[in-house]
């Protein structure tokens, strides 16, 4: 009996006769659909990697992201990594340094930032992150913070501290202004200078004081005041503006620059309410440029005013001094010793005539003894004859050198006759002598003297020196 299963299970022989075209058609329709089934297709690690970067290049290109930076760290590249977080979730963020360089704040963590950039996949660990082309804080401009930044930074190291800033000089001749040869500044600045200070002399460096660059400008003209010793005091000048173009004035190299000047230096940036960080490490900071000038004419009217005080204390004193003289003068003449000035008179000039003659005696017995003295010694010298003293050391001169001569010939001869034994000697113990006789010196190949048999081997090569001549030989026997 024929059975059909279905699933397993057996059914009746009609009941499969109805269901086998059936069956066969659903075997057709399974085996069409399998065959039209496409390949899936099976990606490696790169490959999927790579094409979600391309998704993610594709469709995150210029995004504007906002969050707090935490876990900042700057490479010894000079690269900066960090990661962007809010109450939901982070995302980590690479900025590079050329991008970092053209920040004028410097990312730290805890700062709430809006960064620009893309999004690609660092393929290496598999993780997306965000590639920073620029950031600014949240709330605050990025010239504020990097103003407060480096203002904090530069407290902390101590370039603000009173004990550091030098007084002004009191009599300054020369005066350098670094300022822009344009504006209105220069001419305030020159302006009360010469007016109210008529010989000093004025050194302008013309420089920009704002704009890129113009901070290194600034820089180049305190080295260049320094470096000559130009000029006693340095006035930085610059009208007021707002922060941005004030921000030449905020320039880590400038500030150190005023610092390191070894000239006192005067910033007279902006107006009274602007402040710069140049005001901050400068030995004097005015409100205005004209007020910097105004510190400088100051000093010298302080100065003129200290004079003239003197002289009037001077004068003071000279008066009270005639007046207490005149005082004394007129108490010592009421006395009884002036009332015979002329007696006192006499009697000094003839003391006084007294020591004259005493002196004139003495200096004519003191010429005549030295006269004396001088007679007996040209008698002296008038009886030594200095020929025969010539003539005698002559005479022992030539003996001398008779007695050395016959010495040195003698020890020549006796040097001559030993030289010549040692020749002789010399030559007959000389090995040359021997080889002359007929005997011979054997060496190895190696240079080695030859005294037995034992040191070389048959086939071995031997050189013999003769009298005349070398010998190179090959063993073909050996004889004890």
């Amino acid at each position: 009996m024929l059975v059909f299963t279905l699933f397993g299970f057996p059914i009746p022989f009609e009941t499969g006769a109805m269901l086998r075209p059936m069956l066969k058609y659903s075997f057709l329709m399974n085996q069409l659909t399998f065959n039209l089934m496409p390949d899936k297709k099976i990606f490696s690690v790169s490959e999927l990697t790579a094409k979600i970067r391309d998704l993610f290049s594709r469709n995150f290109t210029d995004i504007l992201v906002q969050g707090e930076i935490s876990n900042c760290r700057e490479a010894q590249s000079g690269h900066l990594y960090c990661t962007l977080k809010d109450e939901r979730a982070q995302i980590r963020c690479v900025c590079f340094k050329t991008q970092l360089r053209a920040m004028k704040f410097k990312p730290a963590d805890g700062l709430q930032v809006t960064m620009r950039g893309s999004i690609s996949v660092y393929e290496s660990r598999g993780e997306y992150q965000i590639y920073v082309e620029s950031m600014e804080p949240v709330g605050r401009g990025a010239l504020q913070l990097a103003f407060e930044q480096l203002k904090k930074r530069l407290e902390a190291e101590g370039l603000f501290d009173a004990a550091r800033k030098r007084s002004l000089p009191l009599l300054p001749n020369r005066i350098g202004v670094i300022t822009s040869p344009r504006g209105a500044a220069v001419r305030d600045v020159v302006r009360i200078l010469t007016r109210r200070f008529h010989n000093v002399h004025i050194t302008v460096y013309p420089v920009r004081v704002q704009g890129e660059g113009s901070a290194a400008e600034i820089v180049a003209a305190l080295r260049h005041f320094n470096s000559r010793k130009l000029v006693d005091v340095i006035i930085l000048a610059r009208g007021g503006g707002s922060m941005e173009d004030l921000w030449a004035f905020n320039e880590e190299i400038l500030v150190r620059a005023v610092c390191a000047s070894e000239i006192p230096t005067i910033s007279g940036v902006g107006h009274e309410t602007d402040f710069t960080i140049c005001d901050f490490v400068a030995d004097m900071r005015a409100s205005t440029p004209s007020a910097a000038a105004e510190l400088v004419v100051q000093t010298r009217r302080e100065f003129d005013k200290h004079i003239a005080d003197i002289r009037e204390t001077l004068s003071s004193l000279i008066r009270y001094r005639l007046l207490e003289s005149s005082r004394r003068v007129h108490a010592l003449s009421a006395r009884r010793g002036f009332r015979r000035p002329l007696d006192l008179l006499r009697q000094q000039r003839q003391r006084a005539d007294e020591m004259t003659s005493r002196l004139a005696a003495g200096l004519r017995a003191r010429l005549q003894q030295s006269r004396k003295r001088y007679t007996a010694a040209r008698l002296r010298i008038a009886s030594f004859d200095f020929r025969v003293k010539i003539s005698a050391f002559r005479l022992r001169l030539d003996k001398r050198a008779a007695e050395l001569g016959v010495r040195a010939e003698r020890a020549l001869l006796h040097k001559r006759d030993r030289l010549e034994k040692l020749t002789l000697q010399l030559q007959e113990r000389s090995p040359l002598k021997v080889l002359e006789r007929g005997y011979a010196i054997a060496t190895d190949a190696a240079g080695n003297l030859l005294r037995s048999t034992d040191q070389v081997n048959l086939g071995a090569q031997v050189t013999i020196q003769l009298h005349r001549g070398k010998l190179r030989t090959e063993v073909k026997g050996k004889e004890e």
